[in-house]
C-alpha cells in the first residue's frame, strides 16, 4: 500500500496563498511520480481570518497540527494589524508550541547570475545555516515601564540554556558529517562582548570532542557576515544563535539571489516540523501574479526529505536548479518578467521530464 502523509498548510497572507499553491502542486506531482501521497489539510489562521473572527491561533490548532507529519507555512503579516500580532501567534505559537529548535536554512547559489558578489559561481556558495530557533530574545521576556512617558524602559532579555545551546551544536555537527562537503563547522557567537555566549563558546568546544573527524572553526558576528560576503566559499556548516542567525541568513539569502529564493525548515528531528520560504508576506504585491513561488517550492523539497522522501526533494531541486541554471528565470524577484504561476508550471514541467515515461 502506498505511503500517506498528512500536510498541515497555512497559507497566510499577502503573497503567501498563491506561492502556497504552486508549492503545494509541485510536491504533490513530486509525491504521485514517486509513489506516495500527500494528504492536505488547510487551515485559515492569517489577516483575514482575524478581522472576520479576533481569532488568532488557538491552541486546538496547534494540538490538531501535532497529528500531521509536516506543516507547510505560506507567509504571516498585514499592515491593518499591530506589528508582529500574527507573526507571534502563529509562527513562533508553533515553534516554540512544537519545540522547533532547529532553524535550518541552505544557502545554495543556483546559478551565478543570481549571485550579487562579482564572480562567485555555484561551487563557492553551498552551506547550511543552522540557526537556534526557540531561545535567545526571540523567547519573549521582558517588557514595558511608564511605557508611552519620556521616563519608558523597555527590557528584552537574551536567554540561554545549556540544554538548548548542546542539542542545536550537537545537531549541527551531525548534519556537517552527513553533509561530507568539507566537514568544517563554523560556530557564530558575539562571546568577546557578550558576555553570557561564553555558553556557546564553551558548549561548542565541549561537543567538539565528540567529533574529531569535523574541522572545528569559530568567527564573531560581525566578521562571520564580513567573510560571507567576501569568501563564501570557507563556509559548510555553521551553527549559530537566534537573533544573530535572523540576521545572517537574510544576508545568505542576499547572496544566494534574493529573499524570493531563500527557503527554511523549522524542525524537531523526529517530529512534526514546519517549513516555509523566509519571504514576509509582500502585501503590495499580492494578487498580482508577480511573486516568485521558488522559495515556497524549496521549503516544499525541504518538508520532503524530512519526510524521508528524499527521491521526490530531489526531483523538485533539480527541476528549480535547471530552470535557473538556464536563465529561463533571471531573477526571483517581481521583476523577472515570468509570473507565479507561470514559474510553478515551468518547474512541474521539469519535473515530469525528468521521470522516465
Amino acid at each position: 500500500m502506498a505511503k500517506r502523509y498528512r500536510i498541515a498548510v497555512l497559507p497566510g497572507d499577502g503573497i503567501g496563498p498563491e506561492v502556497t499553491r504552486e508549492a503545494v502542486d509541485t510536491i504533490r506531482l513530486a509525491a504521485d511520480v514517486r509513489g506516495f501521497s500527500l494528504e492536505i489539510t488547510p487551515y485559515p489562521f492569517g489577516a483575514e481570518h482575524y478581522l472576520k473572527s479576533k481569532e488568532t491561533f488557538p491552541p486546538s490548532a496547534l494540538e490538531e497540527m501535532r497529528g500531521h507529519d509536516a506543516i507547510l507555512l505560506g507567509a504571516i503579516g498585514d499592515p491593518r494589524l499591530p506589528v508582529g500580532l500574527l507573526e507571534r501567534a502563529i509562527i513562533s505559537g508553533i515553534r516554540f508550541g512544537l519545540d522547533l529548535y532547529v532553524n535550518l536554512r541552505p544557502v545554495k547559489l543556483y546559478a551565478e547570475h543570481l549571485c550579487p558578489l562579482k564572480g562567485k559561481r555555484p561551487e563557492d556558495v553551498d552551506m547550511v545555516v543552522v540557526r537556534e530557533n526557540t531561545e535567545d530574545v526571540y523567547a519573549g521576556i521582558g517588557g514595558f515601564l511608564k511605557k508611552g512617558t519620556p521616563d519608558e524602559v523597555a527590557v528584552q532579555e537574551m536567554i540561554f540554556t545549556r540544554k538548548g545551546v548542546e542539542r542545536v551544536i550537537r545537531y549541527a555537527f551531525d548534519l556537517c558529517r552527513r553533509r561530507s562537503r568539507t566537514k568544517k563547522l563554523t560556530m557564530v557567537d558575539k562571546a568577546n562582548a557578550v558576555g553570557a555566549m561564553d555558553l556557546w563558546t564553551r558548549t561548542f568546544e565541549e561537543v567538539g570532542k565528540d567529533y574529531p573527524d569535523i574541522q572545528q572553526d569559530h568567527a564573531y558576528i560581525d566578521a562571520a557576515c564580513m567573510w560571507m560576503v567576501k569568501n563564501p566559499e570557507a563556509f559548510d556548516t555553521v551553527v549559530v544563535s537566534n537573533m544573530f542567525g535572523d540576521i545572517l541568513t537574510d544576508l545568505g539569502a542576499a547572496i544566494q539571489g534574493g529573499m524570493g529564493i531563500a527557503a527554511s525548515g523549522n524542525i524537531h528531528p523526529g517530529r512534526v516540523s514546519m517549513f516555509e520560504p523566509i519571504h514576509g508576506s509582500a502585501p503590495k504585491h499580492a494578487g498580482k501574479n508577480v511573486a516568485s513561488p521558488i522559495g515556497a517550492i524549496l521549503a516544499g523539497q525541504m518538508l520532503l526529505e524530512h519526510l524521508g522522501e528524499s527521491e521526490a526533494g530531489g526531483l523538485v531541486g533539480s527541476a528549480v536548479e535547471e530552470l535557473l541554471a538556464s536563465g529561463t528565470i533571471r531573477s526571483t524577484g517581481t521583476d523577472s518578467g515570468v509570473g507565479t504561476k507561470e514559474q510553478g508550471n515551468l518547474l512541474r514541467e521539469r519535473v515530469r521530464r525528468a521521470v522516465p515515461s
